[in-house]
């Protein structure tokens, strides 16, 4: 994909991007809960208070078990590693970051994957029963929320006649009416709780519980300390970063920047961080006022924003 914007202003766009989510998905998961300790009453810890958790875990000795492979401390840097390119590659403050052109909706869901699976196998390679466990319902929920965001990110591309999600952005804001049609009506809903499934938050599963049958995300990491802990930890939280900010640019595309220079970019920046975190609270908001599902219901719930979305991609078809 040919742009008129410089090359160093691309390669600018992507490091900015990577920075904004290597911080900002630690102070987003701290916002969050912010939010919700306010809402029910308690103080709470500060919203810097992830990275302090980071810094300190990145102090600590790692171990690991004798019974494991390289698979064990591989998984936490696959998944940081495939975040880091989703965010390098995404228009999530730009129209176009660097390497935008491979920035396809199966690449960029592909990458997101892969940091899931390799967490499964970690999880998997350390041999407790909590760890299989958490990575059975993990797969269960991711083989059921990543082809509903396939899906729905599909929907997008059909008006925009492009899987790649610059152009996807870019063709938004050139035609602004698209944002109010049905079809993006039903992939929003459905973006929505691919969202909640991917960072696994409530009503999918709970990221403060501390009973180990409920344990979905953190029955898989029981057995990581140290280092490794504080890089899933990271992992996640900017893997939630990064899904908010597509979210937004997909389906609020506004303020993102459709021309070089540093005015845009601040611009950019500013408006994506608002965005996010509107979307942050809100996320907040709704976990204090639900209850976690039990297991057998979730996938009825994943398979009902599967079903969304692909009434969005019959919808953008017949409109087209």
């Amino acid at each position: 994909m040919r742009t008129g914007w410089p090359a160093a202003s691309m390669v600018a766009v992507s490091l900015l991007q990577v920075v904004g989510v290597l911080v900002g998905g630690p102070l987003l998961v701290g916002l969050m809960r912010t939010v919700r300790c306010r809402l029910e009453g308690r103080a709470g810890p500060p919203v810097r208070q992830p990275l302090l958790d980071l810094r300190k875990l990145a102090r600590r000795e790692r171990t690991t078990s004798d019974e494991t492979s390289w698979i064990f401390p591989l998984a936490p840097l696959v998944l940081v590693g495939s975040t880091v390119v989703v965010a390098a590659i995404a228009p999530l403050l730009a129209t176009d970051p660097a390497y935008g052109w491979s920035a396809d909706l199966f690449a960029v869901v592909f990458l997101l994957l892969l940091g899931s699976v390799a967490l499964a196998l970690g999880a998997l390679d350390s041999g407790t029963a909590f760890g299989g466990m958490g990575a059975s319902r993990a797969m269960t929920i991711g083989a059921l929320s990543e082809p509903a965001l396939l899906v729905v990110i599909l929907a997008l591309s059909v008006p925009a006649h492009s899987s790649n999600l610059p152009a996807i952005v870019t063709r938004s804001l050139a035609h602004p009416l698209w944002l109010a049609t049905p079809e993006r009506l039903l992939a929003l809903v459905a973006f929505v709780i691919v969202i909640v499934a991917e960072s696994g938050r409530l009503p999918v599963d709970n990221p403060s519980t501390h009973l180990e049958l409920t344990m979905i995300h953190e029955a898989m990491v029981l057995e990581y300390s140290g280092t490794d802990l504080a890089l899933i930890k990271l992992g996640e939280s900017m893997r939630l970063a990064v899904l908010m900010a597509l979210f937004a640019d997909l389906f609020v595309p506004w303020g993102v920047a459709s021309a070089p220079g540093p005015i845009h970019l601040v611009v950019g920046l500013a408006t994506t961080v608002a965005k996010v975190a509107a979307l942050g609270v809100g996320l907040a908001i709704f976990e204090v006022t639900v209850a976690k599902l039990r297991l057998f219901r979730v996938p009825e719930l994943l398979a009902g924003a599967f079903a969304l979305s692909v009434l969005a991609v019959l919808s953008a078809l017949v409109v087209a």
